[in-house]
């Protein structure tokens, strides 16, 4: 994704290293929008031969009882059985519950909404009564691994590409009465992604922790940690998956090194996505 960086390896026993040789799977494509007509924004991302799509619709709802001044999210990954042989039937879809539970964990903090990098708390139009829920969809098109940071990459230019109709309280209301609200067919709000993070997965193969692993090295793995990270540096969520278990001094490594590459990542990403915008205006 990134043309400057190097292909970073971590070696048991805490040393660093990586090879200067360019990894073009980081040469992430610039993303492409308006691939769901259907919804309120939607982006198209290629990490490599890894292709996929993330579509935002929002729809009006109510606030739960325990959250009333915040508005829903949910994410959603479909993994097309045209991407690869192992996404047919039940293989498929519990790929594809992963991706979905490893991105809530990733990208919407804890259940509290404390640490998303969506703020909920902006989808409310008026308290316990009437919000935005958020259904963001993920498609994978074509696979060779990575999947949940393009996933990630695509959900971030998707949301910036988002523009939620503005909605006006028609008249006030006592009790449990619902309020009747205009939405605009012209004005739409913009959604705020600078918090937005970024996911980096480093992949234990072997006695080496990789960055951008590619399909066939996914086959070989014992562990991964998937690890999202903000502009500002902080730790938004994390998660694990293989069997293998990981000393805590190696996982605090790996999130340095993840630090690192999330940095440039983002960056990268979104210039990208700056890029794309103003292309679109143009056009």
């Amino acid at each position: 994704m990134i043309t400057s960086l190097f292909f970073w390896i971590y070696k048991n026993g805490g040393a660093f290293c990586w090879r200067k040789t360019f990894h073009t799977r980081w040469n992430c494509s610039r993303p492409s929008f308006g691939w769901s007509k259907k919804a309120h924004g939607s982006a198209r991302i290629r990490l490599g031969a890894t292709d996929v799509i993330a579509s935002v619709k929002a729809e009006l709802g109510k606030p739960s009882a325990l959250q009333p001044d915040k508005g829903k999210i949910a994410i959603y990954v479909d993994c097309s059985p045209t991407a690869a042989p192992m996404f047919e039937g039940r293989g498929g879809e519990e790929l594809s519950t992963e991706l979905s539970v490893a991105l809530q964990r990733c990208l919407l903090g804890g259940k509290s909404g404390s640490g998303s990098g969506i703020d909920p708390s902006s989808l409310v139009i008026v308290e316990g009564k009437v919000c935005w829920d958020l259904y963001i969809d993920g498609l994978v098109i074509s696979s060779d691994g990575n999947l949940l940071d393009a996933l990630g990459a695509a959900i971030k230019a998707a949301l910036s590409n988002t523009g939620i109709p503005k909605v006006n309280v028609a008249s006030e209301t006592s009790g449990d009465e619902q309020p009747e609200v205009n939405i605009s067919d012209e004005e739409f709000l913009q959604f705020d992604t600078s918090g937005i993070p970024v996911i980096v997965t480093l992949t234990k193969v072997g006695r080496h922790y990789i960055v951008d692993a590619t399909s066939e090295e996914e086959s070989q793995i014992s562990s991964a940690i998937s690890i999202s990270i903000n502009r500002k540096g902080h730790i938004c969520g994390l998660t694990k998956r293989g069997g293998a278990g990981l000393d805590p001094s190696i996982i605090l490594d790996m999130i340095s090194v993840a630090k690192h590459v999330s940095e440039q990542l983002i960056n990268k990403l979104d210039s990208e996505i700056a890029a794309a915008e103003a292309n679109e205006e143009e056009s």
